[in-house]
């Protein structure tokens, strides 16, 4: 589709999902699209009261096994209509995405509306591909060890690519059998609702999954704490992640995975082999979705001897991204998510300044007049590596670039800060690339290529970056628990 986007007649859901029907809470919040600061609707302001329905509902669900007693091909058939549908209501679902967070319309239709229905696939097809063991052989004795379903999962997603993370962390959970509780970010809670309509639809049994938008702090907190909530799946910063987990201390002792921030390095050694290859990717790693990514390739470190040049090349990448209405289709580079990210880019691009860094281009706010909230790609060099723009997640279009003289040295950064969630190497050694994959400290490693992977490679960090794999068959493990079962046989020898 080439004709612009409009959103005459579009419907902006805004109520939660509890129990198979649509729930007007007793308080809402502005939901503003990023585009132009507008207010685009109300959004249900889910209180500890709904929350408390919602997971009353989920285990209800559980308990009597109206979805994790199914077949195994009834469940399959239930998740490809899903995303049968997902996929039908694609235009409408990118709009929504669009117009939440401020990501290009084109990228949403390209990518992450696509991007959720092939998740809602992988994991209907895999469910019945989960095995147990069988124990050693013991002449009295037969012994075997059976995955089960957890039983109620809270999902608490991020606002930079609300539907596919919902998909990354519902899907597995509900090809596990579990019954869940979605909490969408608040800036984004729009394909989540319609997520919930859609599974209702594709016929998921009411209470097993229910979808409840509202803050972090009331309806994510009560959530995390909840005692009959049996794990935390959540996608988000690493201070969140450290309440979750003291949350479920507080409470039942849940289970929490983490996937939370980064500060992705892009290694470019003096023999890449292909430099405008790996200067595209090394701007697009940080450009994408105006840099608000986890993996966000945010740390630039060139070999000195190249260093100019590449860096030449990158900047010129720079110089044709340009902010632009996240409904044009032709836009690229879209706003903001919200005036207060905004803001706090601003800020950090104003540090990197104090500390030294050279700003090599952009650093500023534009599109100022059209009410939302747009940034200039940005770029500095001769950034301090310890500097806070070298170790600290901007989350936002700011790309620092640091030189190296040995491998060793480039190991050494790429390793200097608290994260370990992904990173890109350009080498045309293949010794170099086997030593920096060992070498370097992150859950994800492209070599020649940067997000080089997809739905069947697990995903997930070391370090400070969380704990527990999205994606892949590994998902599934993590919503499941192992049962040791053994039949003794009378009389035997």
């Amino acid at each position: 589709m080439t004709d612009a986007v409009t959103i005459e007649g579009l419907r902006m859901p805004g109520d939660a999902i509890i129990d198979g029907v649509p729930v007007v809470s007793s308080d809402v919040f502005d939901n503003v699209t990023p585009r132009d600061g507008s207010l685009i609707g109300k959004v249900a302001l889910c209180s500890p009261a709904d929350v408390d329905r919602a997971v009353a509902s989920a285990r209800a669900a559980f308990e009597d096994g109206r979805w994790g007693d199914l077949p195994y091909n009834d469940k399959k058939a239930v998740l490809f209509r899903l995303a049968d549908l997902i996929e039908a209501n694609l235009d409408e679902l990118a709009t929504l995405e669009s117009l939440d967070m401020g990501k290009p319309v084109a990228d949403a239709r390209a990518f992450d509306i696509p991007a959720s229905v092939k998740t809602f696939r992988y994991y209907a097809e895999a469910l019945d591909k989960v095995y147990g063991e069988v124990g050693p052989h013991h002449p009295g004795r037969i012994s075997w060890v059976q995955h089960e379903p957890l039983g109620v999962i809270g999902c608490i997603v991020p606002w930079n690519f609300p539907l596919n993370m919902a998909a990354w962390k519902v899907a597995p959970a509900l090809a596990m059998g579990n019954s869940v509780v979605l909490k969408p970010a608040e800036q984004s809670p729009l394909t989540a609702i319609r997520l919930g309509e859609l599974a209702l639809e594709a016929g998921l049994p009411a209470g097993v999954l229910n979808v409840i938008p509202g803050t972090g702090e009331m309806t994510g907190q009560a959530l995390a704490r909840h005692m009959d909530v049996d794990m935390i799946a959540f996608t988000g910063s690493g201070p969140v992640g450290g309440l979750l987990m003291r949350y479920a201390g507080e409470s039942n002792l849940k289970r929490v995975s983490l996937e939370l921030g980064g500060k992705s390095p892009q290694i470019v050694f003096a023999d890449c082999p292909d430099m405008e290859a790996a200067a595209q990717a090394a701007a697009w790693a940080i450009f994408f979705n105006q840099g608000e990514v986890c993996t966000a390739g945010s740390r630039l470190l060139v070999q000195n001897s190249i260093k100019a040049e590449f860096l030449e090349r990158v900047v010129a990448v720079a110089k044709t991204i340009v902010p632009g209405d996240p409904l044009d289709p032709a836009t690229r580079f879209g706003a903001m998510v919200s005036e207060e990210q905004m803001n706090g880019v601003l800020r950090r691009i104003e540090r990197a300044k104090a500390d030294g860094a050279k700003l090599l281009i952009g650093g500023h706010r534009v599109r100022e007049e059209s009410g939302g909230f747009y940034i200039t790609p940005t770029i500095f060099d001769g950034v301090d590596p310890s500097s806070a723009l070298a170790t600290e997640e901007v989350f936002g279009p700011v790309l620092g670039a640091i030189g190296f003289d040995t491998p060793e040295e480039a190991f050494k950064l790429a390793n200097s800060t608290i994260y370990g969630l992904a990173a890109g190497v350009w080498t045309a050694d293949v010794n170099l690339a086997h030593r920096a994959a060992r070498r370097i400290r992150s859950g994800l490693v492209w070599i020649n290529g940067w997000d080089a992977c997809d739905i069947t490679m697990p995903f997930g960090g070391f370090r400070q970056s969380g704990f527990g794999r999205d994606r892949s068959m590994h998902a599934l493990e993590k919503y499941a628990d192992l049962k040791a079962v053994t039949i003794s046989f009378t009389g035997a020898a």
